[in-house]
């Protein structure tokens, strides 16, 4: 019987692995495999709906983005510490600068609810500077495979990040390496990329 080859140890453990991810999934392995990458630069943005002060108003970024330059900028939850203090003050401090380099709309986004992230936005007075949009369910925010799993936060999350969507195409994407953090995404990092 000889000693067993790297591909025969990693076969044996991917199928062991892969039921217990695929069991649940009529689509199986494709399924698991695609949670697992991220939207990354070239990337067209999904068509899904986020949601704009009350449920009533949605809001889809490809749309938004059509013929255009948006900012987005995703941070783990309204009214957290880092997000409260850092993130979201440096985008409405620093709100005219990407638009003087061709950034057509600064939008916030965050899996809350829309009436959580509009008093989010009156508290922090974005005004007209920062769309602040709820990805209630975290379609989107799963679409592009940046959830993440945060318990103390009441569950899953967006990582923290920032993008440029150029007429629904990817052209700049900065997602903090521990999804929390608050280096790559701010906005001072953001504009010098810009």
């Amino acid at each position: 019987m000889g000693v067993p080859t790297m591909a025969t140890i990693l076969s044996a453990q991917v199928t062991q692995i892969v039921p217990r991810f695929c069991a649940k999934s009529p689509l199986g392995i494709f399924t698991a495999l695609s949670r697992a990458m991220s939207i990354k630069v070239g990337d067209e943005i999904p068509s899904v709906d986020l949601y704009e002060e009350t449920p009533a108003n949605t809001v889809n970024l490809r749309d938004v983005s059509a013929g255009r330059k948006v900012l987005v900028f995703a941070v783990p939850g309204a009214f957290t510490p880092g997000c409260s203090k850092t993130h979201l003050p440096g985008y409405i401090k620093q709100a005219e600068e990407p638009k003087s380099k061709g950034i057509n709309e600064i939008i916030c986004v965050a899996v809350n609810d829309p009436f959580v992230m509009n008093a989010w936005g009156e508290n922090n007075k974005v005004s007209n500077k920062i769309r602040m949009l709820a990805d209630t369910n975290a379609e989107f925010t799963k679409a592009i495979g940046l959830e993440q799993e945060l318990a103390v936060l009441g569950g899953l999350r967006s990582k923290r990040y920032s993008m440029v969507v150029e007429d629904g195409k990817v052209t700049q994407l900065n997602v903090e390496p521990d999804g929390k953090g608050l280096t790559c995404s701010l906005a001072e990092n953001m504009l010098a990329k810009l």
